[in-house]
């Protein structure tokens, strides 16, 4: 008998909270305001500043061409060769041993 009664209230209960949330989502949805420029208008537009990636602070477009041609050169190496060859060596036997586990080096 209460299984009766508990199905009727659940029904109500849920309809209710599907139509109070259908309206509280009508309320969300809003355009944008008006001081914002259009997206098809910022494509347009050729951006001449840019963010330094190293500190952030802001440098014309010339700056940021010069700062990335100097970060793409690699710096000359700072270890012993000997350390650089085991480094090498290391990496190598890490990749045969993913490659053929059953070697035993």
């Amino acid at each position: 008998m209460k299984r009766v009664r508990r199905f009727p209230i659940l029904i109500v209960c849920t309809s209710i909270l599907v139509v109070s949330s259908s309206h509280w989502g009508a309320l969300v949805m809003a355009l944008p305001p008006q001081e914002d420029i259009p997206e098809e208008i910022l494509r347009t537009q050729i951006v001449t500043t840019a963010r330094s990636p190293v500190d952030g602070k802001p440098i014309s477009a010339g700056e940021y061409a010069q700062l990335q041609a100097q970060l793409q050169k690699s710096p000359p190496p700072k270890l012993d060769q000997r350390i650089r060859e085991q480094v090498f060596l290391l990496r190598l036997r890490k990749t045969l041993l993913r490659l053929f586990p059953f070697l035993n080096i």
